[in-house]
């Protein structure tokens, strides 16, 4: 029998509407002097930092010292004979006797430079967002003015380490009858639309299922069904506010610690890939970390002081007006890149042996199978 919904006229009609938590309308929420930009962009704000002071810029390196203290080994033939060996032996598909018995002709070496700058910042923004009103106490503006968002110590993760993490504006709550079921805690459920039963889906409501004389065992003959959805309740609780009928509204505080990285590596003549040196391993040559690094202007590669001041102008235009930054680091690392040439059964081809670690990317290695296996 069908519930009779006259006496449910404490539960909301929502059946067309979203049943997932919305955000009020701002004009509900009250205006706190520190944030009225929140009510003028969408609920939603941008707070630039402070402008800090930059120090001296530093003396004049002496670049010939690093040079003379940094030397990449040469990779002799057995060095890259080895290097290939053991990345054939890495791969299932890839014999090793051709690695073995190839003839390496000629060995071209180049070092390269890898230029880094690293930039860690801190953003924050600001953003009104609730939660069920639990009837605990309630830090409003009654107690103070909320301090603005650079005023709020944080303590800040690891440098170098990106993270977000988000806290509760002091003196920003407000509580206010929840939007979405007008304060009642539930509303009408949408499978059933408050009526607790539904057409029961194996007869359609015809009682009996068709050309058959017997009633439907499924709803025992009367054509209809308890409501999943709701248990046979006929209203389900507010997914908003959780049954609570009142919610805290409050100001939230959102910080991203960002890494912004560029990476320049020096122009070479030899045919790697330009990702693989990327990521390659290499030795570190010189490195400089503080609040604001400058540019390398004398270097002895022109190309990496070009690539020094176009790294920290980009970081600097990107960043300036919406974080404030809280360390850079740029790093200069020597990678070192040989091309092996060599023979094999009348055919002459190339590999490549690039990082200080040895490894290879081969161009058309001889002795390949199809064994079958999934490249990921």
């Amino acid at each position: 029998m069908d519930r009779d919904l006259s006496d449910e006229d404490s539960v909301v009609d929502l059946s067309f509407e979203a049943e997932s938590p919305l955000a009020p309308p701002a004009e509900l929420l009250e205006r706190l002097p520190s944030y009225d930009c929140l009510f003028q962009g969408g609920g939603r704000q941008i707070f630039f930092p402070p402008l800090e002071a930059l120090g001296r810029p530093q003396e004049p390196r002496c670049w010939s010292s690093f040079l003379e203290h940094s030397r990449v080994p040469v990779v002799t033939e057995e060095v890259a004979r080895e290097a290939l060996l053991s990345f054939v032996n890495s791969k299932c598909c890839y014999g090793s006797a051709a690695a073995g018995d190839l003839v390496i002709q000629e060995l071209k070496q180049q070092t390269l430079c890898r230029y880094r700058l690293e930039t860690f910042s801190e953003s924050r923004i600001s953003e009104w967002t609730f939660q069920p009103f639990t009837k605990h106490s309630v830090d409003g503006p009654q107690r103070g003015t909320s301090p603005r968002l650079w005023d709020i110590k944080v303590q800040v993760p690891p440098m170098f380490q990106e993270d977000t993490r988000k806290f509760q504006v002091p003196h920003s709550s407000l509580v206010k009858e929840c939007h979405k079921c007008h304060g009642r805690g539930r509303y009408k459920c949408s499978g059933c639309h408050g009526a607790g039963m539904v057409r029961c889906p194996s007869c359609c409501g015809a009682k009996r299922r068709a050309k058959q004389p017997r009633r439907c065992q499924m709803c025992s003959g009367s054509g209809r069904r308890r409501c999943s959805t709701c248990s046979g309740r006929g209203n389900k609780t507010c997914a908003t506010c959780k049954g609570e009928k009142k919610l805290l509204h409050f100001i939230q505080l959102v910080i991203m610690w960002k890494n912004s990285l560029f990476e320049f590596v020096s122009e070479h003549q030899l045919n790697c890939p330009g990702e693989l040196l990327a990521k390659a391993k290499g030795e570190n040559l010189f490195k400089d970390e503080n609040t604001m690094v400058y540019p390398l202007i004398d270097f002895p590669l022109r190309e990496i002081s070009l690539a020094s001041q176009r790294g920290i102008a980009q970081h600097s235009a990107t960043l300036a007006s919406r974080a404030r930054v809280l360390q850079q680091r740029q790093t200069i690392e020597l990678i070192p890149l040989t091309e092996v040439r060599y023979w094999y059964q009348g055919k002459t081809s190339v590999y490549y042996i690039y990082g200080t670690d040895h490894r290879v990317h081969v161009v058309d290695y001889p002795e390949q199978y199809c064994c079958g296996c999934t490249i990921i």
